[in-house]
């Protein structure tokens, strides 16, 4: 493992491990993002079930996009986990940027989960 992977393994173990102290039993909104796609999963850590999913591979999302890797697509990640969340009934995340900077993609997702009815 090159040193880069060790660092951002470390980082993402360290927001992790400070999400479940201050989380209160909230699920997590853990985000991925890859150079071609985002994928965002609502988590409950204490069940060790993921409660919703979205990501830019979802079939109706993909064709109404014109890319799947920049910002507007993962504007419209969020929402579409924000409408799969409230849902299911859930309001309050704790929002897992895992070991990624929090601009670019991750923000305009963790943006539009705001919008679209997620407190975190």
């Amino acid at each position: 493992m090159s040193n880069v992977t060790k660092l951002f393994a470390r980082r993402a173990q360290r927001i992790r491990t400070s999400l479940r102290k201050n989380a209160g039993g909230r699920p997590r909104l853990s985000v991925f993002r890859s150079g071609l796609h985002i994928y965002a999963q609502i988590i409950d850590d204490a069940a060790g079930t993921t409660i919703a999913a979205a990501s830019t591979v979802d079939k109706g999302l993909k064709t109404s996009l014109k890319t799947t890797a920049n910002i507007e697509a993962a504007k419209a990640v969020g929402k579409l986990i924000a409408e799969r969340a409230v849902a299911k009934g859930v309001k309050e995340v704790a929002f897992d940027r895992g070991g990624y900077k929090y601009h670019g993609r991750v923000k305009a997702l963790a943006d539009a989960a705001r919008e679209g009815g997620l407190s975190f």
